[in-house]
């Protein structure tokens, strides 16, 4: 089928064999799932498919009613989206229709895209977005739905060996005590560190715009609901560093730091997370952050992430 592909996928996907592979699979993944759920494509006249960081995402009609189909460049994170849908089921998140492993290839319900928490006011966002991890916050659990979930206590532990060789590699791109820092969460709240275990199931990129509103809801800010979670079983604390590192254009300007640690204990007390775990979480985050940047060239954000991790730190 003839299908007009986003510039922002063309420009992010085009530079290696394996992205090329996929841009030029992307007709045939979505004539097949066109076919498989007995969809039809629902793009307005003269409009293109949508795009995320990673998928392309196209309108479409079902026999479920309105949904978009969303075809994932298969990288790492992707793979979790449908098993964590998939223990919400639709509760504080999209609805999952349908999935195909092989292809990469979703079925969700369709929600509003131009109606996100980008474009609310804080205190309304702080609210909706606390209220989700607490819905989202499911208790971990050993059924096989939650097989292939992976863990943040051993991704800690794995940081704890990587960070400090990476920091040498890469020409030291923040301060000791930064490192000395996310290091010592890694220690303290690692799978061999903490003390007490109150694992959850984490949507790990929980930000402003991955939060969009369903309309058949009711009124109010009940019907934001969750997007494109990159899931993983840990402490919900984890949730929060994602809400930090952006929107950093609306603190105060004459006082910033002091403005990011505000919002940090604003969003820790609508969503009854423990603040000092919040921060924690937030500078290891940050710190690794910075890293992968700087592996990639990316100046100006691996300093955002430098800047966000010392405010935090204090």
């Amino acid at each position: 089928m003839q299908l007009s592909i986003p510039a922002e996928l063309r420009q992010r996907y085009s530079r290696d064999r394996s992205g090329q592979r996929w841009l030029a699979a992307l007709p045939r993944l979505v004539a097949e799932a066109v076919e498989r759920w007995d969809l039809t494509v629902a793009l307005p006249a003269g409009s293109g498919p949508w795009s995320g960081q990673g998928a392309l995402v196209l309108p479409v009609d079902s026999p479920h009613g309105a949904a978009v189909l969303k075809v994932a460049y298969p990288h790492d994170e992707a793979l979790t989206e449908p098993a964590a849908l998939g223990l919400w089921a639709g509760h504080g998140a999209v609805a999952l229709y349908a999935s195909h492993t092989d292809s990469g290839t979703l079925l969700l319900e369709r929600l509003d895209p131009l109606r996100t928490l980008a474009g609310a006011d804080m205190d309304t966002a702080v609210q909706v977005w606390g209220g989700l991890v607490r819905k989202l916050s499911l208790p971990a659990a050993d059924s096989p739905g939650w097989a292939g979930v992976p863990s943040l206590a051993e991704r800690a532990e794995q940081l704890s060996d990587e960070l400090p060789a990476d920091w040498e590699d890469l020409g030291r791109p923040c301060e000791r005590r930064l490192l000395e820092a996310a290091l010592e969460v890694c220690q303290t709240r690692g799978a061999v560190g903490r003390r007490s275990s109150n694992d959850v199931l984490v949507h790990t990129d929980l930000h402003f715009g991955n939060i969009l509103y369903r309309g058949g809801a009711s009124g109010g800010t009940s019907g934001f609901v969750a997007i494109d979670p990159q899931a993983m079983v840990g402490e919900a604390e984890f949730a929060a560093a994602p809400m930090l590192w952006n929107r950093l254009e609306d603190l105060d300007p004459a006082r910033p730091e002091a403005a990011l640690r505000e919002r940090l204990a604003r969003l820790c007390g609508a969503a009854g997370l423990d603040t000092e775990a919040a921060r924690a979480w937030s500078v290891l985050r940050e710190v690794d952050n910075a890293l992968d940047y700087t592996r990639a060239g990316r100046r100006k954000d691996a300093e955002r992430s430098v800047w966000v991790a010392t405010a935090i730190a204090g």
